[in-house]
């Protein structure tokens, strides 16, 4: 059993959980049951109660927690971190980080209980969750970085500015209609924080899984050592110009609350980077609003502005979704070249990230985290398609030594942030 002579071993650090009883506890949402057996906190499956907390009263901000768990077969449950019980946010409900407790494929990913929904979730992530068995876990969270380890591996490498402190919880999840998890338990043992002298503890840069940044147009430490740089500032034009030195970019495009805005038929035209790119890897934040059209085009040259292009568009709403050849007008696709199934995955009307990787004739599109297509933009396929597209008869579509960078303008109301891009053989 766990005592307070154990945590007073561990020079620094404070034990959340006595092993004895729920002092420093207190319970939010539900009324399902925790209870204190053999040295660890055991929340019991209840039905009929909607998800339940057991919190500790202290707020924590920068911290090191470790802690170890147990979950029955088909259990879903969590830890809370940062997170929060207010009365004028939707009736007091628990809502913040959570580090997750529930199938192989989600356990020790981070959720953004009540809000966000998943921050961080990368299924290709190696693992080795052990069902039903102990497991430990490992958490930083320092400013805005977060990052988790299970049984040693690391899982989550993650930039969030949302909450910078708030109570830990342990979550027992709603059952529903599901009887047969009744009684089914979750067990937690050995929580133990540390908040001071935090330097000495820290790991190193883990490097091994994607880090994955939510705080707009900002790049992190790793990011910038990666290479990556940021296209688009977040704060004024700098670094883009109108592609038609005749149209004026300030009557349309907006810069309002870190978001760079292409107002509705605003005639501003489209905007390009000032400088060209080669080969290069390219994410970019986008929201649509009902029936918008836009597109992020590459190797555009300084003579128009045909080149390849990364469809935006609301494929329920706007006509041109039923236009071309199987569906090569829908969004993520290679416009009117190679189809893409996008609108499958995207958040309809909220923020997705398009990401573009060129490395020589080799180009991906990729939309939140999923790689909807690729090609070779060299050979007899390649001609192929050309032939069969509304370029058919441009020469050298898309040739030539690299090209800018374009949002367009295409008379629709849509948003854009967190542009970056990372250089790939740089010349």
């Amino acid at each position: 059993m766990l005592c307070t002579s154990q945590a007073q071993e561990r020079e620094g650090w404070t034990a959340l959980f006595n092993g004895r009883n729920l002092s420093g506890w207190t319970k939010l949402g539900g009324k399902a049951q925790y209870k204190v057996e053999d040295g660890a906190i055991v929340g019991l499956c209840t039905k009929g109660q909607p998800n339940t907390f057991l919190a500790t009263k202290a707020e924590y901000g920068d911290f090191i927690l470790e802690f170890e768990f147990k979950a029955d077969e088909g259990v879903n449950s969590g830890v809370q971190l940062r997170s929060h019980s207010d009365k004028d946010y939707r009736d007091g409900v628990v809502y913040g980080y959570q580090f997750e407790i529930d199938s192989p494929a989600t356990t020790a990913f981070i959720y953004d209980e009540q809000r966000r929904g998943w921050l961080y979730n990368q299924p290709q992530i190696e693992r080795n969750y052990l069902v039903g068995e102990w497991n430990k876990v490992r958490v930083e969270a320092v400013g805005n970085h977060i990052r988790v380890w299970l049984n040693g591996k690391p899982t989550v490498d993650m930039i969030d500015d949302a909450d910078a402190k708030g109570f830990i919880a342990l979550q027992v999840h709603e059952i529903g209609k599901n009887t047969s998890l009744i009684g089914r338990r979750v067990s937690w043992r050995n929580i133990f924080i540390k908040t001071t002298d935090l330097e000495q503890e820290l790991s190193p840069e883990i490097g091994s899984i994607p880090q994955v940044n939510h705080v707009a147009n900002y790049l992190s430490a790793r990011e910038a050592a990666e290479g990556w740089t940021l296209l688009w500032n977040g704060e004024d034009m700098q670094g883009w110009k109108s592609r038609d030195p005749k149209n004026d970019m300030s009557k349309g495009w907006a810069v309002k609350d870190g978001e760079l805005i292409i107002n509705a038929q605003s005639g501003a035209g489209d905007i390009i980077t000032e400088k060209k790119y080669h080969d290069f890897e390219l994410s970019v934040d986008f929201k649509l609003t009902k029936g918008a059209n836009s597109g992020i085009k590459y190797f555009i040259s300084e003579n128009g502005s045909v080149g390849c292009e990364f469809q935006i568009l609301d494929d329920d709403n706007h006509p041109d979704a039923k236009k071309g050849f199987k569906g090569n007008r829908r969004l993520g696709s290679l416009y009117d070249i190679i189809p893409a199934q996008g609108w499958k995955i995207a958040d309809h009307y909220g923020w997705n990230t398009a990401r573009i990787v060129v490395r020589g004739n080799k180009v991906e599109h990729w939309l939140n985290g999923v790689k909807i297509l690729s090609y070779e933009k060299a050979g007899d396929m390649w001609q192929t398609l050309l032939s069969h597209s509304k370029f058919a008869e441009v020469k050298n579509f898309a040739g030539g030594d690299g090209g800018h960078i374009l949002l367009q303008d295409h008379n629709d109301l849509v948003y854009y942030r967190n542009l970056k891009i990372k250089e790939l053989n740089k010349r």
